[in-house]
């Protein structure tokens, strides 16, 4: 398995860059003659992509349940007992500190010198998102002290709260930068997320600051004003921030279907009752788009509960799997999450004027978001040309609009405290991030406590709920909050000291429960 992803993910940052030079993304940057801040860009996103889309999109998939453990296997059954080992992130820190991170302040620092204003943006969004997951994966990181290469190798790490500010002031100062001076030093097609149009990535800055605000709503951070004044300007994104530059040949093609699907042969993810039961029982047609049938029947997605793969003897193929294909794109923002966190900020601190608005718009985004990217296979098989979309642009603004309307399943109702007004917007969050950004679902439901844990034989799916894995090691109903540091970090860097559980909380995890 490592060394398939090692395999993959140097071939990844190569394919997708428009230069022919080779690229390794772990060469060290700071030799302007082997790499140059086009290339090194391209390089910290394909990096950026490739854990977001393949480690995170699966563990994410299991503690967000949208996939369980399937009867037939048993290599992620850790995750399903949330029991991670002290090593699950090794890869993940390095690629991500080694790689994505040292990319971009090669970038920044080039970008700088050329005087470049608009790639400095560019590539300050890309690291205020990466350090932001960063931090809300495993709390207080190096940050401070960090990419500073050989002139300090053990950085002490900075609290969590301290990151989330300076990664605000550090997005204000590029965009005001780049206003005062408006420069595109030309990445173009190497930027391969929007392009280098600078004005989209000025939309994804409010829209991560936004996220980063309302991720402070139940510390004594919390900052109403800031919110509304994003809110009052308005410029959040208008296209979904995704990496769509994957093919139909190895190693170009969307990192968990390379690894999890065609490399490991797709006996490990099927479908959990807590998502397929929402969405069945809510007649909602994005099931479609989350899951691949079994079987012949378009229509058919048997799933199991929650961590209860040892129950049964099928094979994975007699459930619905992840509707991941060669070209699934890999989702930083979606449109809907933006008009989801708009709508809770409503919620929040503007007393729900427009809330409604912003909820039915962000499920309609959901739909139309699945109707362009998530494709079936009618002939059941693999080739390029029998892939279409699972519904279409018209299909799915008619159903996301029954669903919302008077009477609809997903109908917003403007009545009760903020925590119930909030959940349903959360709860659609839940719902529209299934294998669009797993990971993201997985901490907006750490954050918020929606959907809710509740003991197994209390749930109602309908309304959104998680159950505990039956295979659990954490006692009543708890679940991770946070992932333990590398063993590869905590051995070689004395100013990192190892959380004490899964269950410690992120610096923003204050709500009571």
């Amino acid at each position: 398995m490592k060394n398939i992803f090692k395999i993959f993910l140097l071939s990844f940052a190569v394919v997708f860059t428009s230069c022919d030079d080779e690229l390794d993304i772990n060469t060290d940057p700071n030799s302007p003659a082997q790499i140059t801040k086009g290339l090194a860009l391209a390089s910290s996103e394909a990096s950026l992509v490739t854990i977001l889309g393949g480690e995170l999109t699966n563990l994410g998939g299991f503690w967000a349940q949208y996939h369980t453990q399937s009867p037939s296997a048993s290599q992620y059954e850790v995750f399903d007992q949330y029991n991670l080992t002290t090593s699950y992130a090794d890869r993940l820190w390095t690629e991500i500190y080694a790689g994505c991170l040292n990319d971009l302040e090669f970038t920044i620092t080039t970008a700088q010198e050329d005087g470049d204003t608009g790639t400095v943006v560019i590539a300050t969004c890309l690291k205020a998102y990466t350090f932001q997951l960063m931090v809300d994966l495993f709390g207080d990181i190096p940050y401070t002290e960090a990419l500073q290469g050989i002139e300090n190798i053990t950085p002490a790490v900075t609290p969590g709260e301290e990151v989330y500010a300076d990664l605000i002031a550090k997005l204000d100062e590029a965009v005001a930068a780049y206003e005062a001076n408006p420069v595109n030093g030309g990445v173009g097609s190497q930027d391969q997320i929007y392009g280098g149009n600078v004005a989209r990535w000025i939309e994804f800055s409010n829209t991560l600051k936004l996220k980063m605000y309302i991720r402070m709503a139940y510390t004594p951070m919390a900052n109403p004003s800031a919110v509304n004044a994003l809110l009052a300007e308005d410029n959040f994104i208008t296209v979904d921030a995704a990496f769509t530059n994957f093919d139909d040949t190895q190693n170009k093609r969307n990192p968990f279907y390379e690894v999890q699907i065609d490399r490991l042969g797709d006996v490990n993810n099927v479908a959990s009752n807590t998502l397929r039961d929402f969405y069945q029982d809510n007649g909602d047609i994005r099931i479609q788009a989350a899951y691949r049938p079994s079987g012949t029947n378009p229509l058919n997605f048997p799933s199991i509960s929650q961590g209860t793969g040892n129950d049964f003897n099928n094979t994975a193929a007699s459930y619905g799997r992840p509707n991941i294909w060669q070209q699934t794109p890999v989702f930083l923002i979606s449109l809907a999450e933006s008009n989801f966190l708009q709508a809770e900020a409503l919620i929040r601190y503007a007393g729900g004027a427009g809330a409604k608005e912003k909820y039915d718009n962000g499920v309609l985004q959901s739909f139309l978001t699945y109707s362009k990217y998530f494709e079936k296979d009618d002939d059941l098989t693999d080739t390029e040309e029998n892939l279409i979309p699972v519904f279409t642009a018209d299909e799915a603004t008619a159903a996301a609009t029954a669903l919302t309307d008077a009477g609809g399943a997903y109908e917003y109702n403007a009545t009760g405290d903020t925590e119930t007004l909030v959940r349903q917007v959360i709860i659609q969050k839940w719902a529209s991030l299934p294998y669009i950004n797993n990971i993201e679902a997985y901490i907006e439901a750490t954050r918020t406590k929606f959907p809710e844990v509740v003991p197994e034989g209390t749930e109602d799916y309908s309304q959104g709920n998680r159950i505990p894995s039956a295979i659990s090691t954490l006692p009543n109903v708890q679940i991770p909050s946070i992932l333990f540091y590398p063993d590869d970090e905590v051995n070689r860097n004395p100013n990192i000291t190892q959380h004490n559980s899964l269950t410690d909380n992120v610096w923003w995890d204050q709500k009571t429960e």
